[in-house]
């Protein structure tokens, strides 16, 4: 059984909060995981949003909640149901107690929208990502590089079986998921988008090159670029601004945010098939960010930075005044740029980080350490 990290976080907040959102990707854990916490509770209420029968019950809903006024009510897909949040915000000040309500969404911007709307200052919102390294029995780098996060993957009986059910999520992504969410966009397209994503994964968003290819405009690209991403399913990593006297690349980064996700628009099976495949050196950096954005995306901002002379470090987190540098090396002998110390030194870095597939960490330099993802993990 895993035990989710955000488990006692969510568990403290609804003693904070009358209303508690765990929002992220479809079949990311959310419902297990609420399953759990609502057990604790005498008498709770657990509704689907997408079962008819669980929305019949909400027929009424005023009438609904003020008969389990009292219980922790946890609603499921809430995104399904925008009119509740109006009756949501009337309940919850009537009630005037905390814990009231729990409830989970796959991060549409419809559900953004709504609940900042009708739920302000009432709402707290944890974000709820696939299994991170951490959370993973033996932390196998290779298994969760290759199947992702996703528990339906992750526990695949093989590799074979994980491919399978990845593939068959990001069909009904395409042919339902994303229609769900407002993109008018045709199956072909979808999955053309979601392709380019795929090959672009690592690298500098460029909307004209999307644009050209779908025969789509660059503002057009960039709404469904910016949609898929509110649904925690891309990744877009911003660049990190300094007056360096260095022309500095001021568009985004582009990532598919979970790597078996990856793998699987790229249809590779096995961790072997990675190794050599030009995508592997990407997979790695995206893999690395992923985990740290699942461990520490609350504590520091993330970003990247590159010049136009091609010096870069792959991913930077500041926690107020103090900068750490990150450099994502799938090698287990690590070789840095010139332009990295060089951006380290203008900078003013306090440490940075060589992660790489390593069995143990060793230093560079008096600031500069090689480590493992997970040794990453322990340190910040």
């Amino acid at each position: 059984m895993f035990i989710r990290a955000k488990f006692s976080e969510i568990d403290e907040l609804l003693q904070d909060f009358p209303v508690v959102a765990i929002i992220g990707p479809r079949q990311c854990g959310k419902s297990t995981l609420a399953a759990e916490i609502v057990a604790q509770y005498e008498e709770a209420v657990f509704l689907d949003m997408e079962d008819p029968d669980d929305r019949a019950k909400l027929s009424n809903p005023t009438l609904f909640f003020n008969a389990h006024k009292g219980k922790l009510i946890c609603l499921d897909e809430i995104q399904f149901a925008p009119d509740l949040f109006q009756v949501l915000r009337s309940v919850v000040d009537k009630g005037k107690m905390n814990g009231q309500f729990l409830l989970l969404g796959s991060a549409s911007p419809e559900l953004l929208r709504q609940s900042s709307e009708t739920l302000a200052g009432r709402i707290v919102y944890v974000e709820l990502a696939p299994f991170s390294l951490d959370e993973t029995p033996n932390q196998d780098w290779q298994k969760l590089l290759v199947r992702g996060g996703f528990p339906r993957s992750y526990l695949a009986k093989s590799d074979k079986s994980s491919l399978a059910w990845r593939k068959s999520f990001i069909r009904t992504f395409l042919e339902r998921d994303i229609a769900a969410f407002g993109l008018n966009l045709n199956p072909e397209n979808s999955s053309r988008l979601w392709q380019m994503c795929a090959h672009y994964h690592g690298q500098i968003l460029n909307y004209s090159d999307f644009g050209k290819s779908l025969g789509l405009t660059h503002p057009t690209v960039r709404h469904y670029v910016d949609v898929l991403a509110g649904t925690f399913m891309l990744r877009k990593l911003p660049p990190y601004f300094a007056n360096l006297e260095k022309r500095l690349v001021k568009t985004p980064k582009l990532y598919v945010a979970d790597s078996g996700i990856l793998c699987a628009l790229l249809n590779i099976p096995t961790f072997n098939d990675l190794l050599g495949h030009p995508v592997a050196g990407f997979a790695w950096e995206g893999f690395v960010l992923q985990n740290i954005l699942s461990k520490a995306g609350d504590e520091y901002e993330v970003y990247f930075i590159s010049t136009s002379a091609d010096a870069e470090i792959d991913i930077l987190l500041k926690k107020g005044r103090k900068l750490i540098g990150i450099e994502c090396k799938f090698s287990t002998a690590p070789k840095l740029t010139k332009g990295f110390y060089n951006l380290k030194k203008d900078l003013k870095l306090v440490q940075s980080y060589v992660v790489a597939p390593v069995s143990g960490s060793y230093p560079l330099d008096k600031t500069t350490t090689v480590c493992s993802p997970d040794e990453l993990l322990k340190l910040l």
